[in-house]
């Protein structure tokens, strides 16, 4: 079946019968690891108009976003049980951190049910894993290097092949979360000798043989998986760049930079677009992801810097929100090798059981705790991908060529538009 290919795109083709990629493949989409929380609380979620949305995932992959992220800790119960009777808040379980691995197989397997790229965000820890705390799960603390090394493997082949199994193989993998300064430190909330630190050699073989582990459990399992290292210091370049340095020197095996750009914490557009410019000068052969951003639509985020700032160029509403991803859309334009943008806990959502702030910290996702309704923020992030993304220009085909459109509904006889083939975006002239 032929296709007059327009003007345009005549100087993209050298032989009428190939595909000629254009661009890299966007990613776009949301981490929304506490999903099933929700939907057990009976949150309703609605489309902006205030239609009843029977599936958030299934919708989102409708409104255009093709890509989730799910995080999975270790053993969290085990951490929930040693810190039951703690006060300290910052130390006590939290359980927005209760993703096991049961947890996330069947979230898992309905985001790729849906036809969306999975992202595994492996903490390696019982809690949260940040620049600030990068805990060993209680039950590896005591291992020597060698058998800390050996477990970091074995648990992350476990994980990926339970996944791959189930069906939900993971198509990215983040190996470790926010690891700026290292991971596996020690027993919680102890003294962490472990951290790697710009402008010290202490540690960074450590931190290279565990993420060489991990890769390896990922690789073993699902070869085809790109892998992730995740830095948030957006807005400590000589550290950003130290750690992929590092990364270079130690021979760890990646694809992609992971970024979290969080303006409230790491400052204005600029932050993000120099960070960018670092990456690129010290690794410009990868991509680049920004795995976490997000900003609120009423509500103050404690910690906040410059709020004044922000709430001028981005006020606390709908609006304002929508502002700042369109801005970080803007921002990544000139950066052809950003691949994707994810916003943090976008599934957050207390309506109709709670008509305040659910939890008194974040509230920053893409539905309206109040009203339930999704933001238009979500609607400008769903579509980037789609606006941007993979455009291979077919010219002829084979009349058997499988073919779906962007619903996911097989098209025998496709017409000019964008379509899926083979799991890529083709544009069909």
């Amino acid at each position: 079946m032929n296709r007059i290919l327009s003007k345009l795109f005549l100087s993209a083709i050298v032989v009428a019968t190939s595909v000629a990629p254009l661009r890299a493949e966007k990613l776009t989409g949301g981490d929304i690891s506490l999903l099933p929380v929700y939907e057990n609380a009976k949150a309703q979620y609605l489309t902006s108009t205030g239609a009843p949305i029977a599936d958030v995932i299934k919708w989102s992959h409708d409104e255009g976003m093709n890509a989730m992220r799910v995080r999975v800790f270790v053993n969290p119960a085990l951490y929930k049980e040693k810190h039951k009777n703690e006060t300290n808040a910052d130390r006590k379980y939290d359980p927005n951190a209760c993703q096991d691995l049961e947890y996330i197989i069947p979230i898992c397997k309905r985001i790729k049910q849906a036809g969306m790229k999975l992202m595994l965000d492996i903490h390696y820890s019982d809690t949260w894993a940040d620049p600030v705390k990068q805990w060993t799960p209680y039950d590896w603390v005591g291992l020597n290097e060698d058998q800390l090394v050996a477990k970091v493997e074995e648990y992350t082949s476990q994980t990926v092949k339970r996944l791959k199994d189930e069906g939900a193989a993971p198509d990215l993998v983040q190996v470790g979360n926010e690891i700026s300064y290292g991971m596996l430190w020690g027993t919680p909330w102890t003294n962490a000798p472990l951290k790697c630190m710009n402008g010290s050699s202490t540690n960074w073989n450590r931190l290279g043989r565990l993420l060489k582990a991990g890769v390896k459990g990922v690789k073993d399992n699902c070869p085809d998986a790109k892998i992730i290292l995740h830095n948030e210091r957006i807005s400590n370049l000589p550290v950003l760049k130290n750690f992929f340095e590092q990364m270079k020197t130690l021979s760890v095996n990646y694809d992609i930079v992971g970024l979290s750009y969080y303006s409230y914490f790491h400052g204005d557009i600029g932050a993000l677009t120099n960070a960018l410019a670092a990456v690129t000068s010290v690794v410009p052969d990868k991509e680049i992801m920004i795995v976490e951003t997000g900003y609120s639509y009423k509500w103050e985020v404690p910690g906040t810097n410059s709020n004044y700032v922000f709430t001028n160029k981005w006020p606390y509403s709908p609006s304002g929100q929508d502002r700042f991803i369109k801005d970080v859309i803007n921002a990544v334009a000139s950066y052809p090798k950003v691949t994707g943008i994810f916003w943090w806990w976008m599934e957050y959502n207390a309506y109709p059981y709670s008509t305040t702030k659910l939890d008194g910290w974040y509230n920053a996702p893409l539905f309206d705790c109040e009203t339930g309704k999704a933001s238009p923020a979500l609607t400008t992030l769903a579509k980037w991908a789609e606006n941007s993304a993979v455009k291979d220009v077919v010219n002829t085909f084979p009349a058997d060529d499988v073919y779906y459109d962007l619903a996911g509904r097989k098209v025998l006889n496709p017409t000019n538009g964008i379509y899926i083939k083979n799991g890529k975006k083709v544009l069909v002239k």
